[in-house]
């Protein structure tokens, strides 16, 4: 049995703890989904032979990771070149959101466009 250690951070002894990065327990998000049903729909053959060889999860799991961290990537970006906060710090809450959905919804239509309808 492993022994737990801990950490001192101010008065309090933290666990230390990790999870076992493992893609058997990723959870395909929203353009991994997107991607599967691209493929299934419209390019049947590679779809069917990712599923033949048993590597459709692990596309489906690559591009979902590629596919976020784009996005992040290009939110960051476009808030810089904006001059738009990418966390709230305050001002016109309204404003903020409807300026950071469109930099998301651009980000993500880069992204579609790139990555998940190709």
């Amino acid at each position: 049995m492993k022994e737990i250690t801990y950490r001192k951070e101010g008065d309090y002894l933290i666990p230390n703890l990790t999870i076992k990065n493992d893609d058997k327990y990723y959870h395909i998000g929203k353009y991994g989904n997107l991607r599967l049903n691209f493929i299934r729909e419209y390019k049947r053959g590679f779809y069917t032979e990712l599923k033949i060889k048993g590597e459709l999860r692990n596309h489906l799991i690559d591009i979902d990771k590629q596919a976020k961290k784009e996005v992040d990537k290009l939110i960051k970006e476009f808030a810089k070149i904006e001059n738009v906060p990418v966390y709230f710090n305050g001002g016109d809450a309204m404003h903020w959101v409807g300026r950071m959905n469109n930099i998301k919804d651009r980000a993500e239509e880069i992204v579609f466009n790139e990555i998940i309808y190709v």
